[in-house]
Parts: structure tokens; sequence; C-alpha cells
């Protein structure tokens, strides 16, 4: 069984509140627009990370991060991309990925909105946290954390808090 936190949209901004949503994680994914290398510092030390770059990530972390990740967990097939749209409304730069690479969980950011949906067509958990920053629409931020065990997701939890 591997632990997964999950972030997105922290637009240079970490909440130190979620190093206590994380303590238990392995693995923590961030899904793109970081905002600054400091995000990631302020992250806790003793995890695996998979970061992708999203759309206000200028060019340092370009660098040091890429577009998309494909790789495996406990049997499963996992996709991050930023920009990637949700079931039913993918979004073009992710579609292609999806179809060539037919992960078994389809991480995504950017919407600042969070979302868990099961793709019934492509046989797809779509993950989106919503947004962890101060910057954005959204008025409470929020981030998730789940197990996968042997080929299966289980026990997702939501942490949300008031943006202020």
């Amino acid at each position: 069984m591997t632990k997964i936190g999950l972030l997105s949209d922290t637009h240079g901004s970490f909440d130190p509140a979620l190093n206590d949503f994380f303590k238990d994680c392995k693995e923590i994914w961030h899904a793109g627009d970081i905002g600054n290398q400091e995000v990631i510092d302020a992250m806790p030390k003793d995890k695996e990370y998979r970061i992708v770059y999203g759309n206000i990530d200028g060019g340092d972390l370009r660098l040091m991060y890429k577009e998309f990740l494909l790789f495996e967990v406990e049997g499963m097939k996992v996709l991050i991309k930023h920009i990637g749209g949700y079931p039913g409304r993918y979004d073009r730069s992710a579609i292609g990925y999806i179809d060539k690479f037919k992960p078994d969980i389809f991480i995504s950011g950017h919407s600042h909105i969070l979302k868990v949906m099961n793709d019934k067509r492509r046989k797809i958990l779509h993950i989106n946290p919503g947004a962890c920053g101060n910057s954005g629409f959204h008025s409470v931020k929020t981030a998730v954390r789940f197990d996968i065990n042997n080929g299966r997701v289980t026990d997702l939890e939501i942490w949300e808090k008031e943006r202020k």
C-alpha cells in the first residue's frame, strides 16, 4: 500500500497545515502551477515527489519539472498533466496522452475546482485536487490524500481550509 498526498495550484504559497495532512504519505504529487521553488522547499522533506509544471510556472521550474508524468504505483498506471479537463470535457492537449497511454488514474489541476470522477468510457479515475494556494477565484483551499493498494484507490480524504 502507498499513501499519496495530492495538491495543485499553490501559486507560490504552501500552507504549513498541509504538513500534518501529508505526514503519513509516502509520496506527494503536485499537479502544477507551483509558482516558485520556495513552495517545493517548504514541503515535507521525507517524501518522494512527482511534480509537473503548470501554465504559470516560469523557465526555472520548467527546466526542473516536466509537462506530464507517466508512472506506475501499486499496479496502477498514473498520468499527471496540469491542464487536463475532466471526463467528457478533456482538454485537447490531454486527450492524446490519455488515449495513447491509457492510464488507470488521470490527475490534473488548473481549474481550481476539486473533482473526483470516474470516466466509465475510458475506465479512468480522474482526480483534480482543486487549488491550495492563495491566488485564484476559489474561497476554500483543497488537497487530497488517498491510498493505492494492489490496483485500487481507497480511503480518499479531502483537506479543506478557508482562504483568507
